[in-house]
């Protein structure tokens, strides 16, 4: 072998070395869920994919769409119109956080000006791309203010969750309706 040749084998090696190693790098971030009977936060782990997503590159051709994820390009990993819909309905609470490619909205505590003594924190994650019922997730959280003055955990409506994902809902409704007009 010729030392160009033996050089360009080496290069390729090490290039794709570099890109595999590159490759691996995942994040895992928690964010709370729920309160179990105990008034301790449930958290759910979500991992983000490494440097090159979850299916790599793709050196020639295009990725075919998944029908079942309706619709997508670069835009935005959820349904657009349940993304859109939820930061209507919590546009009167501090956000914490927006993950538009997740579909994870998170919430300040919130107290409202009536009851000083108690505040409220919204989760909200969307399930995936479609506009369906059950592409909506809310988990409500309430603390009230102790004799000391120290907020302590407090037992949630059981239909809170329920209520705010329906307001969701039909504002994404309303969003579609407009949308097609």
């Amino acid at each position: 072998m010729k030392t160009s040749q033996i050089f360009r084998f080496f290069a390729v090696v090490s290039l794709a070395g570099l890109l595999a190693a590159c490759s691996s790098t995942e994040r895992e971030y928690d964010y709370p869920v729920e309160t179990d009977r105990r008034g301790r936060t449930v958290y759910q782990s979500e991992t983000e994919p490494g440097v090159f997503g979850t299916d790599g590159i793709l050196l020639v051709g295009e990725r075919e769409e998944d029908p079942q994820q309706g619709g997508g390009g670069s835009g935005i990993g959820v349904n657009a119109y349940l993304w859109r819909a939820s930061l209507d309905t919590l546009s009167f609470m501090p956000l914490a956080s927006a993950d538009p490619f997740g579909g994870v909205i998170l919430t300040e505590w919130y107290t409202p000006p009536e009851t000083p003594d108690e505040r409220f924190k919204v989760n909200v994650f969307i399930l995936g791309r479609d506009l369906r019922a059950d592409g909506v997730r809310a988990t409500v959280f309430r603390q009230v203010r102790d004799d000391t003055g120290n907020w302590v955990d407090a037992e949630v409506e059981p239909e809170s969750d329920r209520e705010i994902e329906d307001s969701i809902l039909t504002r994404a409704r309303e969003l579609r309706i407009a949308g097609l007009n």
